[in-house]
């Protein structure tokens, strides 16, 4: 274990600086010159040239790359020329509030599929497994602006019960969480669903129960545990997706998380945001995705990772 975590720590090593190398040469070859963008279209030659001196702008690509890499490795990546005001604070703050609505999103997601998910299974070809599968395919289905627009429209501006945007209390959660959750349960009911029927009629269900063991025991401890790996899998991969940031509901509701983040400062040619962002966003997917590797270990005991 301890030999194939160290293992998975050097490969992430790679892919993060591999992640930085492709930002940092994407962001440059763009058209256009951040010093003029700070500065203005009235601003002339010299000042921009002098705010290009001082931002080290001027320095070729390969020095560029280098003093990029040295600040990196310090984690240190400077002041945001957006924001004026250190990147890794604005980074922090931004991807704490992406981390809180992520998790409310994923709770309520993992809440409503399972049972919903295990119920449609234990009764396959029913009224409430068809109806299950319709709702599901249909939360899946919905894109997420309109179904955005609509809980504002209902809620906050006809009912009047919750904040249309915003992150100042925890109402300001409520619809955009929703909004994040609703693909996440037709994604995960769907899948424990079909998991779960899957392992119903396995040798080791029916000896279980030839056994006398109650039905109870025998979705906990036997059906459910066994169809967990592609579920934990999804979750992973799903809550990567909403770190890496939800841009579109952030932007229909103003969260202030690191998506909307991300593509202001793209728009803004913001080059240290912008890298340290993808920086954040990308050691997030790997975290999590190691997480999800090790998890395999404790969900099936015969996995071992080497």
């Amino acid at each position: 274990m301890t030999a194939y975590v160290v293992r998975r720590v050097l490969y992430a090593l790679f892919v993060l600086w591999g992640a930085l190398t492709i930002i940092f040469i994407a962001i440059r070859i763009v058209p256009g010159d951040p010093a003029a963008l700070m500065l203005g279209p009235t601003a002339t030659t010299e000042d921009v040239e002098k705010l290009r001196d001082n931002l080290g702008l001027s320095d070729s690509m390969p020095r560029q790359y280098v003093a990029f890499l040295g600040d990196v490795a310090r984690l240190d990546f400077g002041d945001s020329l957006w924001l004026n005001r250190p990147v890794t604070k604005s980074v922090s703050e931004r991807i704490t509030a992406t981390a809180k609505l992520a998790g409310a999103a994923m709770l309520l997601a993992l809440v409503i599929s399972f049972p919903l998910g295990i119920l449609a299974a234990l009764r396959p070809r029913s009224l409430l497994d068809r109806a299950v599968s319709v709702l599901s395919l249909i939360g899946q289905s919905v894109p997420s602006f309109w179904l955005g627009i609509m809980l504002i429209l209902v809620f906050a501006r006809q009912l009047r019960w919750l904040p249309s945007s915003g992150s100042a209390t925890w109402q300001h959660m409520i619809l955009p969480s929703i909004t994040l959750a609703m693909p996440l349960i037709g994604i995960l009911t769907r899948l424990v669903r079909s998991g779960l029927m899957d392992v119903l009629y396995e040798d080791y269900i029916r000896t279980a129960r030839a056994k006398g063991l109650a039905n109870r025991v025998v979705l906990q401890r036997h059906a459910t545990r066994n169809m967990l790996i592609p579920v934990v899998t999804v979750i992973g991969l799903q809550l990567g997706n909403l770190l890496g940031g939800a841009v579109i509901t952030e932007t229909v509701f103003a969260w202030p998380g690191i998506g909307r983040l991300l593509v202001d400062a793209i728009f803004q040619r913001d080059y240290p945001l912008v890298q340290a962002s993808i920086l954040f966003i990308t050691a997030s997917f790997i975290f999590i995705n190691l997480l999800v590797d090790i998890s395999y270990v404790y969900i099936d005991p015969r996995i071992k990772l080497k």
